[in-house]
C-alpha cells in the first residue's frame, strides 16, 4: 500500500512537471496500453476487463479531442480522425472484436511516432523567445 501512493506521488509529480509535449506523448502511450490491454482481453475471452480498457482508451483519445486548439488548420483533421477511432472502438466493445482495435492502434503509434519527431526538432532547435 505505502509502495502504490509512493507510485501514485512519482506519477502526480511526472505530469505536473511535463511539457505540454510530453503530457501528449503520455496520452498516446496510455491510449496504445489500453488499446493493447483489451485486445489481450478479448483474446482471453475477459470482455468485462475489455470493455473497461476499451472505456480508458476511448476516455484519452476524447482528452486528445478537447486539447486540440482549433486555431490551426491540422486539428480539424485530427478531430476527426480521433472520432474516427471512438466510433471504432464502440465497434470493437459491441462485437467484441480486436480488428477495429488493431486499426486505432496502427493510428495511435504513427501519430506519437509522428509527434516524437517533431518533438525531437523543437528540442534541436534554439529557442527563439
Amino acid at each position: 500500500m505505502a509502495m502504490n501512493m509512493q507510485q501514485e506521488r512519482y506519477l502526480y509529480n511526472t505530469v505536473q512537471q511535463a511539457s505540454p509535449a510530453q503530457l501528449l506523448l503520455m496520452l498516446y502511450d496510455g491510449a496504445i496500453r489500453f488499446s493493447k490491454l483489451a485486445i489481450k482481453d478479448i483474446q482471453n475471452k475477459e470482455l468485462e476487463q475489455a470493455n473497461i480498457h476499451l472505456g480508458k482508451a476511448q476516455d484519452i483519445i476524447r482528452e486528445l479531442m478537447i486539447t486540440l486548439n482549433m486555431d490551426y488548420p491540422v486539428s480539424e483533421g485530427l478531430y476527426m480522425l480521433y472520432d474516427y477511432f471512438i466510433h471504432l472502438m464502440i465497434e470493437a466493445n459491441v462485437k467484441k472484436s480486436e480488428e477495429p482495435i488493431e486499426e486505432v492502434l496502427t493510428y495511435l503509434t504513427d501519430l506519437k511516432e509522428t509527434w516524437m519527431q517533431v518533438v525531437k526538432q523543437q528540442m534541436q532547435q534554439p529557442t527563439a523567445r
